[in-house]
């Protein structure tokens, strides 16, 4: 059984082309078959580069989709007659071109249990557009309609781009606005678990692969709960509907602008209490992220370069911070207590002082180097999903010390998304995060900014006092100061909220 896929991407008056792309899956071999139709307004007559992406945002991985391609062909626009064409680069093919258009024909085989990469099974197909598509001569700001024609016994068809009309029966229509919406749009496609509300004016589609048990959960209002907080924390929401893609048993999430893909652990019967927050913590974890590094974000990640790493060397306070705000939005919304947000920071500080790398590598060349580490475990290494979380403590605490409670970090993220996402329109720069840091803490933060770029040793408890904190260096376990003073009991509350 085949599926087909129909990718329309309107005449665009500056560029002068359209593209239609029409994709049909080999189910029993894993096989995504791709057809791509270019027409131009005016004949051509010249060589056009055809490009696709290397890497997947927020997956700070070469993955060489490319090498997932075969059978490359091109053709003139009746599929007659073959045309020249040369690969000149791992992902670039150059086409010559001397008509009004040409087809182009491949195929990607898709069989990886990744949220980074494509999978065709036979009722089911998970598809990361990044590995799929390509852009035509650098240019991908064309808008994107997708189409897809539903086989039997398929009924669902689940991604963050816009329905077109009315969105039901064997054919189903998207549109993004350009491509790289388009590679930030998971599809789910199957015969999948679908619930769809709104909240808060905002539409919600959560598309499961795997839903036994999720009945019995607390899981959707909790979401609703956290998406409120995290609202009420920002000012803003930067999206008018979101998809939330959990797929089967398996391993990893990829946070988009306006969804999410995750692998559970196929159920939601969790064995206890603990194991269902972890859950929630994740889910959480990649909803902040279309706030801290889709809206708030480091320079480098965006507009994207497909075609080589981008280095940054803030990725400490786009996933560290996240690692930070995915229990305290949880702590703000009712749902966690202070002990269960206490007993993760100290996890993150019983991995990251217990292993060697911090005496090796700071949290600045950690973000800096994920290129080289991102599935590296080794002992001259650290993760700054380990050591970022607890920069975001300190900062929270610091900047609230500083300004008597005043301010803290939540200030900062809202003075970062105002000024550079919503009035700039663009990402900050290293320079710029310290300004703005310091602007909020209203004096210099260079004695926070040394845990960051050294490896110098972190004075815990100088930093943590001040919040009525303490830790056991046996064990590394923060709690709370017995007989605390009233404006250690203020900080600490403004923190952990006790």
């Amino acid at each position: 059984m085949t599926l087909m896929l129909g990718y329309m991407l309107g005449m665009s008056a500056t560029s002068g082309y359209k593209m239609e792309y029409n994709i049909s899956f080999d189910q029993a071999r894993h096989y995504i078959n791709v057809e791509l139709n270019v027409t131009f307004q005016q004949p051509a007559n010249d060589t056009h580069t055809l490009e696709m992406p290397v890497w997947a945002p927020g997956y700070y991985m070469i993955l060489d989709y490319p090498k997932n391609l075969s059978d490359f062909k091109a053709t003139t626009p009746d599929g007659q007659t073959p045309l020249t064409w040369t690969k000149t680069s791992k992902n670039q093919w150059a086409i010559d071109v001397r008509q009004t258009g040409f087809k182009v024909t491949y195929r990607i085989y898709a069989n990886e249990h990744s949220v980074a990469e494509s999978r065709v099974e036979n009722d089911m197909a998970f598809i990361a557009p990044n590995g799929v598509f390509m852009y035509l001569d650098g240019d991908k700001q064309h808008e994107v309609t997708v189409s897809i024609d539903m086989p039997a016994g398929w009924n669902k068809a689940s991604t963050g781009m816009k329905p077109a009309g009315q969105n039901s029966g064997p054919r189903r229509t998207f549109i993004a606005p350009d491509f790289d919406t388009l590679f930030d749009s998971p599809i789910l496609l199957g015969n999948h678990f679908v619930t769809q509300f709104t909240h808060e004016g905002h539409d919600y589609e959560f598309a499961i692969e795997t839903p036994d048990g999720l009945s019995e959960t607390t899981f959707i209002d909790d979401f609703k709960r956290m998406v409120s907080q995290t609202t009420r924390l920002i000012g803003h929401v930067p999206y008018d509907n979101y998809c939330l893609i959990h797929l089967g048993a398996g391993g990893g999430g990829l946070e988009h602008l306006n969804s999410q893909a995750c692998y559970t652990s196929g159920s939601y019967r969790f064995e206890s209490r603990s194991e269902y927050l972890r859950h929630l913590s994740f889910v959480t974890h990649e909803y902040f992220h279309l706030y801290n590094v889709k809206s708030i974000r480091p320079f480098e990640l965006g507009p994207f370069d497909y075609s080589r790493e981008c280095y940054t060397p803030l990725l400490w306070v786009s996933e560290g911070f996240t690692c930070y705000y995915e229990n305290r939005i949880l702590l703000q919304a009712g749902i966690i207590g202070a002990d269960y947000m206490l007993n993760d920071l100290s996890s993150s500080i019983r991995t990251t002082e217990t292993s060697e790398g911090h005496r090796h590598m700071s949290l600045r060349q950690s973000s800096y180097d994920i290129w080289l580490n991102f599935f590296n475990h080794s002992e001259n290494v650290i993760s700054y999903y380990d050591k970022g979380p607890i920069l975001g403590l300190l900062f929270d605490i610091e900047l609230r010390r500083l300004t008597d409670t005043g301010r803290g970090l939540d200030d900062l993220m809202r003075l970062l998304y105002n000024r550079y996402y919503l009035q700039l329109k663009r990402g900050f720069t290293e320079q710029e995060f310290w300004q703005a840091a310091e602007e909020v803490a209203g004096s210099s933060l260079a004695h926070l900014r040394r845990y960051v770029d050294t490896t110098d040793e972190i004075d815990y408890e100088t930093l943590l006092t001040p919040a009525g904190l303490a830790i056991d260096r046996n064990n590394w376990q923060l709690h709370k100061i017995d007989k605390a003073s009233r404006q250690q009991e203020k900080l600490r509350k403004a923190i952990i909220g006790s």
